[in-house]
């Protein structure tokens, strides 16, 4: 027993020296110097309108089917439209495609119309999607065109 504790101490001994640091004799200098620049750059004025037409157009235009999907979502999805109830812009765009607009299928790839239409169009759409008749024009959070979002008075 007495060899055991005597081991334990000898290892905590050669761990405890060959773990201590190495002190260096020599300290480093580092010398730093500072320099002083002042760079003068016009304001840069950036117009919200504009950065939202890009992110728009930076937008896909089409959208292929995955199993289980509906127009209703892909309607909904934040890249499309955010917007559920504008799904008839998108049967409409696509009745070559689609025959019945409950029945569509994974590998189908539908064009997502961004322009070409204005917000009649765009409140009749959400009327046969099923809105309610007070909230025909489309939410602060819908993806439609800047031209359309500025005439109903929604920041951008």
């Amino acid at each position: 027993m007495k060899k055991l504790i005597l081991l334990a101490i000898a290892m905590c001994l050669v761990f405890a020296w060959g773990c201590s640091k190495k002190v260096k004799t020599e300290p480093e200098v580092v010398v730093v110097e500072e320099k002083e620049v002042i760079v003068e750059k016009e304001p840069v004025v950036v117009d919200p309108m504009q950065v939202y037409k890009a992110e728009y157009d930076a937008l896909p235009v089409t959208h292929t089917v995955t199993k289980g999907e509906c127009l209703w979502w892909i309607a909904e999805y934040k890249h499309v439209y955010n917007d559920p109830f504008m799904w008839p812009l998108i049967y409409k765009a696509n009745r070559d495609k689609i025959k019945n607009p409950d029945r569509i299928y994974p590998g189908q790839q539908f064009d997502v119309p961004r322009y070409g239409f204005d917000l009649e169009e765009v409140k009749a759409a959400r009327k046969d999607a099923g809105a309610p008749w007070m909230a025909l024009e489309p939410g602060q959070d819908a993806m439609i065109p800047a031209e359309m979002r500025a005439a109903l008075g929604y920041s951008f």
